[in-house]
């Protein structure tokens, strides 16, 4: 392990682009002091913005580009005219060069899927990246994957899942045996489809250590937190994390408008309001910010696009989290314990989200 965590930071991608990342990454930095960054975008910007930040600016170096990936170009687009010149692009490059240990970017996810693919190349056997988001339940964290880097896929394809999600899951959260669900539409043998039905069959017989298989999960299952990695294929993966993310948001405007209806429901308000933060700050959707781009030869981690400093920040810390505890090399010793694992999946279609 190198001595200090190395980030590239896409500083132009999101919505707001340096004046998040910079102070978001400052953020970061006060949890882990043993970080460097390298800062990819406009000068003028991200000087501007370190001005504020000392700490920050004593451990970053800035490589100035004025070429920005838009969150509207689709991923071939942006391939062809942001490779070589763009944050985004030099980011993600600074891991094969060496430079870097992990990329953070706020920016258009299925650019950044496609660069990274491109630059980075996969794992050794694995043919198809995914998405792996955190998500909070009633019993602490959850890893789901695929949120949203490829559509469909058979039941090697998810066996492959459910070994990087383990391992991701044994890393964030100090795990030895991380339980594994996939998600189906039941928890009975029979239902689901049947690449469903075929990859629990395989997971039952991989029987690793380092993860325990415990069958299907109903999608209800994941706000309960039936286990800790919940698999499945990236269009239903996409979906489910967004109807929860919207849900959330649901839930909280609800409860705002039910507060402010009347003078009793102020008052009540008052007498609950630690609680009311505990469970606002349990719904943001900015607290588990941070998709890692699992099956690449690097680590990339995905911020949302519109998120504040303190959203970045968490995403930062993810990445930070996947290098200190060698997350690649964890993934690359369970694929290699069984060779069916490293099985070759069909070509993949472009990324949905």
């Amino acid at each position: 392990m190198p001595q200090k965590v190395r980030i590239a930071l896409d500083a132009m991608g999101g919505d707001i682009g340096a004046s998040v990342v910079i102070p978001g990454a400052a953020i970061s930095l006060s949890r882990h002091p043993d970080t460097e960054f390298l800062l990819f975008g406009d000068r003028a910007l991200i000087d501007a913005e370190l001005a504020k930040h000392p700490a920050m600016k004593a451990v970053s170096r800035v490589i100035h580009t004025d070429v920005a990936v838009s969150g509207h170009d689709k991923p071939s687009q942006a391939l062809r005219r942001g490779r070589k010149t763009s944050s985004m692009w030099l980011a993600i490059e600074a891991i094969k060069k060496g430079e870097a240990d992990v990329a953070v970017s706020a920016g258009n996810t299925g650019a950044l899927m496609a660069m990274a693919r491109f630059c980075l190349r996969m794992l050794p056997g694995i043919e198809r990246p995914a998405i792996a988001g955190i998500w909070p339940t009633a019993r602490g964290d959850s890893v789901i994957l695929d949120v949203g880097a490829t559509i469909g896929g058979d039941a090697q394809h998810l066996k492959a899942l459910a070994v990087m999600g383990s391992a991701m899951a044994s890393v964030l959260f100090d795990l030895e045996r991380p339980t594994v669900g996939l998600l189906n539409i039941g928890t009975e043998e029979i239902k689901g489809r049947e690449e469903i039905r075929e990859a629990a069959e395989l997971l039952r017989k991989l029987d690793l250590p380092q993860m325990k298989f415990i069958g299907f999960v109903e999608g209800d299952g994941i706000g309960q937190g039936a286990a800790d990695v919940i698999v499945t294929e990236g269009f239903s993966g996409n979906i489910s994390i967004k109807v929860a993310e919207g849900t959330a948001r649901q839930i909280s405007e609800f409860l705002r408008a039910a507060l402010a209806r009347t003078w009793r429901a102020r008052i009540g308000y008052l007498f609950a309001k630690i609680a009311f933060k505990a469970l606002r700050d349990k719904l943001d959707p900015n607290k588990s910010n941070g998709g890692v781009f699992l099956g690449l030869n690097g680590v990339v981690v995905k911020s949302h696009g519109g998120t504040d400093a303190e959203g970045f920040a968490y995403a930062v810390d993810v990445g930070y989290e996947m290098v200190h505890y060698d997350l690649l090399t964890k993934i690359n010793q369970m694929l290699n314990r069984d060779g069916s694992a490293l099985s070759p999946a069909p070509a993949a279609q472009e990324a949905v989200s």
